[in-house]
């Protein structure tokens, strides 16, 4: 299968391989939103601020992602995409674990959190150059045509994950006694998720290399110093991709991880039901952003991620509030609305931002700022929410963060060039 502009083959399984590979990283990081409030038991002790504890730790850990993503990028841009995403992927199965053996709070006391923390770094220091991997792996892989289509796909592949670890996590709290699941219960979908990680693994020790970066070594392209060129020839570039990612990950991570906790400590829906009405909110996202990813092939990455960030600026206030205080059904609704529009943003970011930089240093360039943007928008945000709640009272501050956000981005995505190959389906 020749691959449009790169005189390269890559196999069906390789690309099929590195889609399916953000099922893991995604997992991991969905299910901590999906059972916080589990963890602040088990981990916290319970008391009145343990979910804040719970959630800061998450935006704690948060801070290794750039790190993480720098390590591995310039790993991927001078040994090769193959490489880094073993590593990633081999340090991610050790990370979970390891947490499902973590001893709890009525064990050793405060030091259960501080242990939960240092895995929750580990995790997101391997994890950061995980999904930017894997994004740069399928665009390179992929037909200039169809480019956004194929690297959309590693967007729809992370709901997966989430929808497995939405779904894991339902059939724990719905199964079991608060008792068990506080005992030992909870053990269990990290155990799932580690067995997983370890099946990718194996998968992944077969994948070919990157075109891209087959050609740069033929070439003698191969960068020394990936870091240092990339904020020397695409600083440009790089606030580009802060912009569009920290757009994708505020709605992200509050329009769809946030909401099960969200619905859980307003007292709208209990945790078993908050996390069914996530399950279908994650089937959404991995209907609709394929669709988006062929449409941004079509019509341009540009007007798709300008449309799409004024409904990010016009919906989520109501979707919040219905969340809130609405019925059943509206509840249902905004959830379905809220995951498409976030999974919209997600499909069209991944082209759009490894569109931004050449094939030399794109990991590192993604790294600087696609999980800078990650680091301040996605693991800051549902602690930042949830402090807001309690500290104002006002039920949908979160979708008034999402549309700030939204409004700051607009302008850059409204001047940015447009970056889908000219050869794509018109």
């Amino acid at each position: 299968m020749k691959r449009a502009g790169q005189g390269g083959t890559i196999s069906r399984a390789s690309m099929v391989i590195a889609a399916l590979s953000t099922i893991v990283e995604w997992y991991d990081f969905t299910l901590y939103l999906y059972v916080a409030t589990v963890l602040s038991r088990v981990f916290f002790g319970g008391g009145a601020h343990s979910l804040l504890e719970t959630l800061a730790g998450f935006a704690i850990s948060y801070a290794m992602r750039p790190l993480g993503a720098l390590v591995f990028g310039v790993i991927g841009d001078k040994l090769g995409r193959r490489h880094t995403l073993l590593l990633s992927m081999g340090l991610m199965t050790l990370a979970m674990l390891v947490t499902a053996l973590l001893p709890d709070y009525q064990r050793v006391g405060a030091t259960a959190g501080y242990l939960l923390l240092l895995m929750r770094c580990v995790m997101a220091f391997s994890g950061g150059g995980e999904y930017t991997g894997v994004v740069a792996y399928l665009l390179e892989g992929a037909e200039q045509s169809h480019r956004g289509l194929i690297t959309s796909l590693a967007s729809a592949a992370s709901e997966i994950g989430a929808l497995l670890a939405v779904g894991v996590a339902a059939l724990t709290v719905g199964l079991m006694s608060r008792e068990s699941l506080d005992a030992w219960g909870w053990r269990i979908p990290f155990f799932v998720g580690a067995a997983l990680a370890g099946s990718i693994w194996v998968a992944r020790s077969a994948m070919q290399e990157s075109p891209d970066f087959e050609r740069q070594r033929a070439r003698g392209t191969v960068p020394k110093s990936p870091v240092r060129d990339t904020l020397r020839l695409h600083r440009a570039a790089v606030l580009r991709t802060f912009a569009i990612s920290a757009l994708g990950s505020i709605t992200y991570y509050v329009g769809i991880t946030y909401v099960p906790t969200f619905l859980s400590t307003t007292g709208t829906q209990s945790e078993d039901r908050s996390l069914m009405l996530s399950t279908v909110a994650a089937v959404a996202v991995i209907l609709v952003t394929p669709w988006v990813g062929n449409l941004s092939d079509r019509v341009g990455r540009k007007p798709v991620l300008a449309v799409l960030a004024l409904l990010c600026a016009a919906l989520p206030l109501a979707m919040f509030a219905w969340m809130a205080h609405g019925s059943t059904l509206q509840i249902m609704v905004a959830t379905v609305v809220l995951a498409c529009v976030a999974g919209g943003v997600s499909a069209v970011g991944a082209p759009a931002t490894a569109e931004q930089f050449p094939g030399e240093g794109r990991l590192s360039g993604l790294a600087l700022g696609t999980t800078m943007a990650t680091a301040i928008f996605g693991g800051l945000t549902p602690f930042i929410a949830e402090l807001l709640i309690k500290t104002t009272g006002w039920s949908a501050v979160p979708g008034a963060m999402i549309a700030v956000i939204a409004l700051a981005v607009l302008p850059v995505l409204l001047t940015m060039p447009e970056t889908r190959p000219v050869t794509s389906v018109q």
